[in-house]
Formats: C-alpha cells, sequence, structure tokens
C-alpha cells in the first residue's frame, strides 16, 4: 500500500527518485505539479492583465490595492510581510501608486522610521471594481464558486506545506 502511494505521487508530481520504470513519467513535464502550478500563475497574469489595464493596475499594484483595502493605513513593512514582498520591490510598486493618486506615502509621526501608506479618495472609488475583476476572473476559471473555493483551500495548504519544509536559510526574510 505504501509502495503504492509512493509511485502514485511520484507518477502525479514528477518527484525525483522515483522508482525504476517510472522515471520516464517523472520526467514528462505534463506530470509537473510545480509546472502546472507556474502555467496557471501565468495564465491568471494574461486573465488579469486586460482587467486592470482598464482600472490603470498592474498585477502586483493590484495586490497592494487588495491589501489596503483589506486594512488601510498599514506600513510598508507590513504590506510586504502580506505580499512576500522585500522592500526594494514593494518601494517602486508603492511611488507608481502615489504617482497615480491611489496612495499616499506618509513617515509615522510616533516612529519616523516607519512609512505608513494609506488610501486616496481615488483609491478607495477604485475598490467598486472588485467586484467586477473577481466576477470575470470567476468565469474564466470555468469553476463554481464552491470548486474555486476548495482549490485556493488546497494552494493554500500546498503553500503552508512547502514554507514550513523551508529552513532559515532558504527563505528569503
Amino acid at each position: 500500500m505504501a509502495q503504492d502511494h509512493q509511485d502514485t505521487m511520484h507518477q502525479g508530481i514528477g518527484a525525483a527518485g522515483a522508482g525504476k520504470g517510472s522515471s520516464d513519467q517523472a520526467a514528462l513535464l505534463s506530470n509537473q505539479l510545480c509546472f502546472s502550478i507556474y502555467s496557471a500563475a501565468h495564465l491568471f497574469n494574461r486573465t488579469y492583465k486586460p482587467l486592470l489595464d482598464r482600472l490603470g493596475l498592474t498585477y502586483p499594484q493590484y495586490l497592494v490595492m487588495l491589501v489596503l483595502w483589506s486594512g488601510d493605513g498599514l506600513t510598508v513593512k507590513a504590506i510586504g510581510e502580506q505580499l512576500d514582498l522585500d522592500s526594494g520591490t514593494l518601494t517602486p510598486l508603492l511611488k507608481r501608486l502615489e504617482a497615480a493618486g491611489l496612495v499616499s506615502r506618509q513617515r509615522d509621526p510616533q516612529n519616523e522610521r516607519l512609512v505608513r501608506v494609506t488610501l486616496t479618495g481615488a483609491g478607495r472609488a477604485l475598490r467598486d471594481h472588485l467586484g467586477t475583476v473577481q466576477e470575470a476572473i470567476l468565469c474564466a476559471t470555468g469553476l463554481n464558486l464552491d470548486g474555486l473555493k476548495a482549490l485556493k483551500t488546497q494552494v493554500d495548504e500546498l503553500r503552508a506545506g512547502l514554507a514550513a519544509n523551508l529552513g532559515p536559510a532558504d527563505r528569503d526574510d
């Protein structure tokens, strides 16, 4: 039974070190879980692009806006932690959002080392388009809402499992 599970796992995700006979299957790109997720992420970005272009946002900027719509006035560090982005990546995104009039960045009066990011009126108003974007994405997936929620739960579990197996030296933070 354990061997059956192991063979299925190797064939299903193309893990290295599969037993003899299954190495050909393990080497197929179509059997790689990582490629399925990579290509789905690429297709998500392509699907989001025309929707976000209409709003004047890139996909990474949209993610920043989602964070701020959930909690305005966060520090740059708090936004970066939620998005798993370092300040070197996040700062240019925030500068472009500020130049577009969607956010404002100001030093925290209690702690000058912290920069707080707040939505402007235009940034708050942009949230009115969120439902349209999310509905279009749901339709594009071909899944129903329950299927999409179940898939998200599985991907969240996958991400948590992968993160838990990284050692401190392997993490970006």
